[in-house]
């Protein structure tokens, strides 16, 4: 198992916790509209640390993005490995491919 699927695994664990003791367990009581705000919140961290800060600090970022990311997927009930099945399914097609075949 990956790093990803272990994370995975340990948030969909967490979920049920006590919110007082898991950062997991409080987010997931305020609520799916939180999560998505933190995890864009995350996002904009990392934009800016690619933009501005050191390796350290997009790296530090970019981590806690993934993890925010994977927080949300576990609250709206998608897997991990669903994720991963898309990414499969689209590799080795051309990003402007693909997103012409979505008619975007």
């Amino acid at each position: 198992m990956d790093t990803l699927s272990r994370l995975a695994a340990t948030i969909a664990q967490r979920r049920a916790a006590d919110p007082d003791t898991s950062w997991v367990a409080r987010l997931n009581a305020r609520g799916v509209p939180v999560i998505a705000r933190k995890l864009g919140e995350e996002a904009i961290e990392t934009v800016v640390a690619a933009l501005s800060g050191s390796r350290e600090e997009l790296v530090g970022e970019a981590a806690d993005t993934l993890f925010h990311l994977l927080v949300l997927l576990d609250a709206k009930g998608v897997a991990l490995n669903e994720v991963l099945a898309e990414l499969e399914r689209r590799e080795g097609t051309s990003g402007i491919a693909e997103k012409a075949a979505r008619g975007q």
